[in-house]
């Protein structure tokens, strides 16, 4: 089987220190390529920057680039310039990680939505999917949406954690969905099990969000307690289930609409 991990926050201290064990592991667990996330300008930067230095770890390595929700209110006319930039880089394949975040509101909401939009515009004049955030603003994030999803080549909601009207909310506006280790948390994730087999083969991909989000269902636990790609095995095996189909073939489907989704070749 092989497996692509669409969002994975290498330039984290914690995985960084040790990139080329963290990728050798994820090659052995089937991961063939991994999408590097972007959260702010500087780490889209160094994001860009480990997938040239790793070009031959073995695994092919690709990142997004934009400005989270938390960073909105440094966003400003120069940031939409070197994001532009940025995103003309042949490993860039998404804008993002952007979009909204009620629950913690590190930026107030005026900015976020301003943000998230210039970056929208970005991606309507670049043709390049978006690679989206939101914690508890669905209903604001699709008001938002609606408003460029004609224009837009597509976009996925990462680490979708809300539920089922959000869900079919997103799928309405043709949007993919991005699961992680969310699911295998039996404190906050079990509500995402229903919803699982609503979500079409073709709209569905895979992620750790690593080093966040260990699969509380993972055993051994790693000593460390950081989660990384090579676990993405453990959100393949959780999801699988609850979909009624084996672990081959949402690989092979989930895999196929990564590819499709950010232009990644075949290997």
């Amino acid at each position: 089987m092989q497996l692509i991990d669409i969002g994975v926050n290498l330039t984290h201290p914690s995985l960084a220190r040790e990139r080329e064990a963290v990728l050798e592991r994820a090659r052995a667990a089937g991961v063939c390529q991994l999408v590097l996330t972007g959260t702010n300008l500087e780490e889209s930067e160094r994001a860009l920057t480990f997938c040239r230095e790793l070009d031959d770890s073995g695994l092919q390595l690709f990142s997004t680039a934009g400005v989270h929700p938390h960073d909105a209110s440094q966003w400003n006319a120069d940031s939409s310039r070197q994001l532009r930039a940025l995103l003309g880089e042949a490993p860039v394949r998404a804008v993002g990680e952007c979009g909204l975040d009620f629950n913690r509101d590190f930026s107030p909401r005026p900015l976020q939505e301003k943000a998230l939009e210039e970056q929208l515009e970005l991606a309507v004049a670049l043709q390049l999917p978006v690679f989206l955030h939101e914690r508890e603003a669905g209903e604001r994030l699709i008001g938002i949406l609606r408003q460029f999803r004609d224009r837009l080549t597509a976009a996925v909601v990462h680490c979708f954690t809300g539920d089922k009207a959000t869900l079919y909310g997103y799928l309405d506006l043709d949007l993919h969905i991005g699961i992680t280790g969310w699911v295998c948390d039996e404190r906050r994730g079990t509500h995402l099990h229903p919803l699982l087999r609503d979500i079409p083969a073709g709209r569905l991909m895979l992620e750790s969000d690593a080093p966040y989000l260990l699969p509380r269902s993972l055993r051994p636990k790693p000593k460390s307690g950081h989660n990384e790609p090579a676990f993405l095995t453990e959100v393949l095996r959780e999801v699988a289930l609850h979909r009624g189909e084996s672990q081959e073939a949402l690989a092979a489907h989930s895999t196929a609409c990564a590819r499709a989704f950010f232009g990644l070749p075949v290997i």
